[in-house]
């Protein structure tokens, strides 16, 4: 059994700028119980990861029972504090979230702004503030301070001129943390002038993720971050993996 304060304590403290929280992030137990083997300090789940193996969409649109049990499936296979990616939360009030988070046994979570169920595009910064408030506020009447991680997509998608969105992402970074969020992911945001101008910016916790191709984790940690994690990365490997071992005994016929 875990004990969550005490987890969540644990995942708070590895946070550090410049020696970051090193996170593979897995899908089931299976995963979880691999990444836990290696030395891991703590877990994180994957959403598209979690998805995709149940043939659904990462669009914040996964049935409950499904995105929850796979939280609660990795958090009984491993020892370490579990941190979830729980996409924009499901259209949940902030009790209900927080209850459900802790019922599965994780005491982290990611929080997107993209409007998923609206036109918007982003949800404006002022309303996610208020819901990252609301959750913070539901976690410490829970009596579980939740490592919160407020995930900023302005660079999903906008590989061709991130420049034009740093301003607005520490605008975000900036107000989610004020409300309460305890580190703060601009997914795919990968420069390092960028990615060290927006730790600047923020003035508080920042994870990366890292993909092929792009900034390694020692490069990473020597713009202060706090936290790397690898998103969907692992679960794509495992499908390329799956893949190539199934044509090659295809091709041994």
């Amino acid at each position: 059994m875990h004990d969550l304060a005490a987890d969540a304590a644990v995942l708070r403290a590895l946070h550090r700028a410049g020696e970051p929280l090193m996170l593979a992030n897995v899908w089931d137990a299976a995963t979880a119980s691999v990444v836990a083997k290696t030395g891991a300090n703590a877990i994180a789940t994957s959403s598209i990861a979690v998805a995709m193996s149940h043939g659904l969409p990462d669009q914040d649109v996964m049935p409950l029972d499904i995105a929850f049990g796979a939280v609660a499936a990795v958090s009984a296979a491993v020892e370490v504090p579990v941190t979830a990616d729980i996409e924009a939360g499901y259209q949940l009030d902030a009790p209900e979230l927080v209850r459900r988070l802790l019922d599965a046994g994780a005491v982290g979570c990611n929080i997107e702004d993209t409007d998923h169920h609206g036109t918007r595009g982003f949800v404006p910064v002022a309303e996610q503030a208020e819901r990252l408030a609301a959750i913070r506020a539901a976690a410490t009447a829970a009596g579980v301070p939740i490592v919160l991680n407020a995930r900023i997509d302005l660079f999903h998608g906008n590989d061709g001129a991130p420049a034009e969105s740093l301003a607005e992402a520490i605008e975000r970074g900036r107000a989610y943390l004020a409300a309460g969020a305890d580190c703060v992911y601009p997914i795919f945001l990968g420069d390092a002038t960028l990615v060290k101008q927006f730790v600047l910016g923020v003035g508080g916790h920042v994870n990366v993720n890292v993909r092929p191709g792009g900034l390694s984790a020692r490069e990473f940690a020597a713009l202060g971050v706090s936290r790397i994690s690898t998103g969907g990365g692992l679960f794509f490997m495992a499908m390329t993996a799956v893949k190539d071992a199934a044509r090659a005994l295809t091709a041994s016929v």
